[in-house]
């Protein structure tokens, strides 16, 4: 018998695509899974394309392999979309497919030509994952694509329209990951909190109906907008199955960059939202771009004096990079590269610092957490407030939850040592 060829699955980008890596290796039948990437024979690239500086770094990947010469690379993810064309072209991969055809994975690695087979963007995910290698939280795709269009982002035209996967579809997975020991749930998609908008259900009809699924113990989110926190969904914030923790993409905080943007939010109602879950105990976070074309002086400076009234304690914050394709690419008033980095520095301090006072604030207050991994004898997780912790123990914790009371509150994380 031959032996089986052996998958390395690279992925870049967010959450969604990491669900979508677990569908292709949950779909490999005449292959074995590899996570080491030095002894693969294939290399399934997932990629990002949310900016020009996510291409090239797709891009790097791909020559890094094509030159140790070992492994047969196959693309697939947003960037099929968008960069696909030009490096099947240039043979720098052996196969392209669309997110899809990543179900169909099994038989697009036995080809024996060259293909570039992107699909459609109209198709519903309706794979059941029973495992997620290497992981110890499980990741649920509800939806997929955005009905916004902001204008520095390319997603909605490699993701298509928003649409939302099978309530008994997703529910049926939860159980059986559930069952397989699973009890950490983190719900995914383009654009989550869209939800139910087309069946007349909701994310947070879902999200009751996850937390009555014995074994379900914690659920987080992916990114939601603030007009997607409805009263119904405030209704469950209480729920002790819900992270404490809640990511609200603001983008920016100046109503003039928001207009610029085609943002749909407003910073009077946005502080407003954020007050009312501070009082409820959140960690609050939000993503944010520095440096978006017309971005002057004193709009930053307006921008951070908003932001200094926010109880922000995460953010994912960068500076803007330009999406050719997207109505941000060809605006005037560009911002100097280290003018963005000045103030990307000045926007991550500020938070930092916000985390810091917030985790000394709440130091008495048992943290539930969940063990994800080791690290040079070290165990690393995350608590409710979706901070990380720290714990040096004798004891593999890996996949462990634990209620810790007792420990120390450090610039880079909570740490215990039992």
């Amino acid at each position: 018998m031959s032996q089986k060829k052996k998958v390395y699955v690279k992925t870049f980008g967010c959450r969604t695509n990491v669900f979508d890596s677990q569908v292709m290796m949950s779909s490999l039948e005449d292959f074995d899974i590899t996570e080491n990437e030095a002894e693969a024979d294939i290399v399934i690239v997932n990629s990002c394309t949310v900016t020009n500086g996510a291409d090239v770094g797709v891009r790097g990947y791909i020559n890094g392999i094509e030159k140790a010469g070992k492994a047969q690379v196959y693309l697939t993810g947003c960037g099929a979309h968008t960069k696909g064309e030009s490096l099947f072209d240039n043979k720098k991969v052996f196969g392209v497919f669309g997110q899809s055809e990543k179900t169909k994975i099994n038989g697009l690695l036995k080809e024996k030509e060259r293909f570039y087979e992107l699909g459609d963007l109209d198709f519903v995910d309706d794979t059941i994952v029973e495992e997620f290698v290497g992981k110890s939280r499980a990741f649920i795709k509800i939806q997929e694509g955005c009905d916004f269009r902001c204008s520095y982002c390319i997603i909605p035209f490699v993701r298509g329209d928003s649409r939302s996967m099978d309530e008994a579809k997703i529910l049926e997975q939860v159980r059986t990951l559930a069952l397989n020991g699973f009890g950490e749930f983190i719900l995914t998609g383009t654009n989550v909190g869209s939800y139910g908008d087309k069946k007349a259900s909701s994310l947070a009809q879902l999200l009751k109906k996850m937390s009555q699924i014995r074994g379900v113990r914690r659920i987080r989110l992916g990114s939601l907008e603030p007009i997607q926190i409805s009263s119904e969904f405030e209704e469950i914030l209480d729920e002790p199955w819900l992270e404490k923790h809640l990511h609200i993409a603001l983008q920016h905080t100046s109503p003039t960059m928001l207009k610029l943007m085609n943002r749909r939010n407003k910073f009077s109602s946005d502080i407003a939202l954020f007050e009312r879950l501070r009082e409820k105990g959140f960690a609050l976070g939000t993503d944010f771009i520095v440096g978006h074309p017309g971005e002057s002086e004193s709009l930053w400076q307006e921008a951070m004096a908003n932001l200094k009234n926010l109880p922000l304690t995460h953010v994912h914050a960068f500076s803007y990079s330009k999406r050719d394709g997207t109505p941000s690419a060809t605006m005037r008033g560009e911002v100097n590269g280290k003018l963005a980095k000045t103030r990307l520095k000045e926007l991550t301090d500020l938070v930092a610092k916000n985390n810091y006072d917030f985790r000394n604030a709440f130091a008495q207050q048992p943290l539930d957490i969940l063990i994800e991994s080791e690290k040079e004898g070290r165990f690393h997780g995350l608590d409710q407030y979706f901070n990380k912790i720290i714990i040096e123990s004798p004891n593999d914790l890996v996949g462990n939850w634990l209620q810790i009371e007792n420990y120390e509150v450090k610039e880079e994380g909570n740490y215990v040592k039992f």
